[in-house]
């Protein structure tokens, strides 16, 4: 009976560990079995430099021409990732029934195959930014690249100082961008100007990397302002009303003031004065004020001692008018006392002294 069990035992162990040798051997690496751009295969992607160009879906509804389809083979069972920066993950297109707008995507997707081999899901992007997907399966990771392809002029921009001073060369550059806030280039702008005249009234937004979606204007800052800058696009080039974004404006307006310096400047220099002139009329109120506190001061100081010398004057006059009166007395007493002195030996009286 003991051999029976560890020979079932050896068995079970056998069979266990064929399955999962079997298992292994059989795991199939993760592919990319297909991938369309708008519904059509497409070879490009596969590096930053080659891109899969799409354009922004700038009516709203991610639909297949917005879109990379992309299809991945994996085993049963098992979990595809992906993870997105500057693109968005959507399992599905929009329908006239199931709509799919610009804001419904998300930056990571995961769907385990259960008992299927597949995973379908779509990439589109808001941005002219290059953008990565990473799709995951198990420990093999393939990356694609796309980029988006900037719309229609949704707003215009213009940007520069809000003050100048008189007689300066002021630049105001204008823009042009889509819904996303995408610069767009290679528009034609119109520009006027009130109350200066500018170098050009009609610029092409640029493709380099110093001025992509931007151009200048200029003008030389009048003796006074304000200078108001208007930039208008065609209509033609203008995006159309969608729901859910922001109504199209194909015109900007931006005023500038301007400052006359040497004006500026007297006013602060007379203001400076002014200050200096009160500071010092101040000054000089205080230095009398103090003057005259100290000419009271000595008066008063003066009044006390003289006061003081005529009371110790008085004083001195009394005591000696008193010690004449005293030695008076003492003398007329003394003279009386010696006559009864003289007459009454037996009775003398004490002279004073």
């Amino acid at each position: 009976m003991k051999s029976f069990k560890k020979l079932a035992l050896g068995m079970v162990a056998a069979m266990t560990m064929s399955t999962l040798v079997a298992t292994s051997a059989s795991a199939a690496p993760m592919s990319v079995t297909s991938v369309k751009k708008a519904g059509s295969t497409t070879t490009l992607g596969t590096a930053a430099t080659t891109p899969i160009t799409l354009p922004v879906p700038t009516d709203n509804s991610v639909d297949t021409a917005d879109t990379v389809e992309f299809v991945v083979t994996v085993d049963t069972g098992t979990t595809v990732s992906v993870s997105a920066v500057n693109a968005s993950v959507v399992e599905a297109v929009a329908t006239s029934t199931a709509p799919v707008t610009a804001s419904s995507g998300a930056a990571t997707w995961s769907k385990n195959v259960g008992t299927g081999t597949t995973a379908t899901f779509y990439v589109y992007t808001k941005t002219t930014a290059i953008g990565s997907v990473a799709i995951t399966n198990g420990g093999t990771t393939t990356t694609y690249y796309v980029q988006g392809l900037a719309g229609a002029i949704d707003k215009l921009t213009l940007s520069g100082v809000d003050a100048a001073a008189a007689g300066t060369s002021v630049t105001v550059t204008i823009g042009a961008v889509d819904v996303f806030g995408n610069k767009i280039s290679g528009k034609s702008i119109s520009a006027i100007a009130n109350g200066a005249t500018l170098d050009t009234v009609s610029v092409t937004t640029g493709s380099g990397l110093t001025n992509f979606g931007v151009a200048d204007v200029k003008f030389v800052a009048p003796a006074s302002g304000p200078v108001t800058i208007v930039a208008y696009a065609a209509s033609a080039d203008m995006a159309t009303a969608v729901t859910g974004f922001s109504t199209p404006a194909s015109s900007v307006v931006k005023v500038i003031a301007v400052r006359d310096l040497a004006a500026e400047l007297a006013a602060v220099t007379a203001q400076l004065t002014a200050e200096k002139t009160a500071h010092e009329a101040t000054k000089a109120a205080a230095a009398t004020a103090a003057a005259t506190a100290a000419n009271a001061a000595a008066a008063a100081a003066k009044a006390l001692a003289d006061a003081n010398a005529a009371h110790a004057a008085e004083l001195a006059k009394v005591k000696a008018d008193n010690d004449a009166a005293i030695a008076a007395l003492k003398d007329a007493f003394n003279a009386l006392a010696k006559k009864w002195n003289a007459k009454n030996p037996k009775a003398k009286v004490t002279l004073v002294k």
